[in-house]
């Protein structure tokens, strides 16, 4: 009798945690969808999809009434609170197709040369804050495979109203360009306490990589006390590659914390997200291409690349909240 009580009481445990999560699946073949953000009615970034595809259903709150899904920087449907009593909710996701990453040189040589698209965003209570994107290539060293050096070459800031407004804290400063951890060595991720887990997909392979997760004390700065940091990293290859950087198709990296000011001792979560995708991968011996100064106080760019169909930015979804109260910053071309 014992033994049953146990084995209905593990059962009923199981299906309690399971109905704390939802999961997200794709309508073409029922497999997960990892990295889809549900935004509420405010704008608020509310979850994030794991590689498994799951969310926390207490995350969401039927305040918020209207919750718009955003996949592959895209709105993909919008969904009332009921409407999240399904433990899995399929997505169409075939949004549009990958696009094939240019080969410009395939013959080995000093550096690699790996260019692209990015974005960035920073989040406050869940709120965004600021936001960039633009163009960017990577130089790393061929024989070691090491990233050498960032190189940014055009580039958007945009900031909410509020921050301009005089807040105390400048949330610009937070954005950041994808650093491409374990891109180069991705045998690295495996070292270490890190959790890794993988999906085969239909077109790529993904890996999520939680690093370094976990409470730290932190540290305190002019009042301010910034703790608990985590970080979330994605990367994808080729499908059924041997993961280097040939194969190598897109990044994307959460990084968390909180923080608390002193005369206000409430914690308030603090997120970046940035994404990086690549379109073009070249060998060559010269290292020395196009940059420019990523300042975070003005836009720099000499083309609107924004307008090209395939680029993948994020300033569309979140203007349809914030309307014209996010702002780009002046062009300082």
């Amino acid at each position: 009798m014992t033994k049953k009580i146990f084995f209905l009481l593990v059962i009923a445990l199981y299906g309690l945690f399971n109905a704390q999560s939802i999961t997200f699946v794709s309508e073409k073949n029922g497999k997960p969808l990892p990295k889809v953000s549900v935004f509420g009615k405010d704008g608020s970034i509310l979850a994030f999809s794991d590689i498994d595809g799951k969310i926390d259903k207490q995350s969401l709150k039927p305040d918020q009434e209207k919750f718009q899904l955003v996949y592959d920087n895209v709105s993909v449907a919008t969904l009332s609170y009921s409407d999240f009593i399904k433990d899995i909710i399929k997505i169409n996701d075939r949004i549009k197709d990958i696009e094939a990453v240019v080969i410009k040189n395939d013959k080995p040589a000093k550096y690699i040369l790996i260019r692209g698209n990015f974005n960035a965003y920073v989040t406050s209570d869940n709120r965004l804050k600021s936001y960039a994107d633009g163009i960017v290539t990577y130089i790393f060293n061929n024989k070691t495979k090491k990233l050498k050096s960032i190189n940014v070459e055009q580039y958007r800031i945009f900031k909410l109203q509020d921050e301009m407004n005089g807040s105390f804290l400048s949330y610009t400063a937070g954005l950041d360009i994808p650093r491409l951890k374990y891109v180069g060595k991705p045998e690295e991720y495996k070292l270490g306490k890190n959790k890794i887990k993988e999906l085969k997909g239909d077109q790529s392979d993904q890996v999520e990589i939680l690093d370094k997760i976990g409470s730290e004390k932190g540290f305190s700065f002019l009042g301010v006390t910034v703790y608990d940091y985590r970080k979330i990293i994605n990367i994808s290859f080729e499908k059924g590659s041997g993961k280097t950087l040939r194969d190598f198709l897109d990044y994307g990296e959460i990084r968390s914390s909180k923080f608390k000011l002193k005369e206000k001792p409430i914690p308030h979560p603090l997120i970046l997200y940035n994404n990086f995708y690549v379109t073009e991968f070249n060998f060559s011996n010269d290292d020395d291409t196009k940059k420019v100064n990523f300042n975070k106080s003005s836009s720099n760019y000499q083309k609107p690349y924004w307008q090209d169909p395939s680029f993948p930015t994020m300033q569309p979804v979140f203007s349809s909240f914030f309307k014209e109260d996010l702002r780009e910053l002046p062009n300082g071309k």
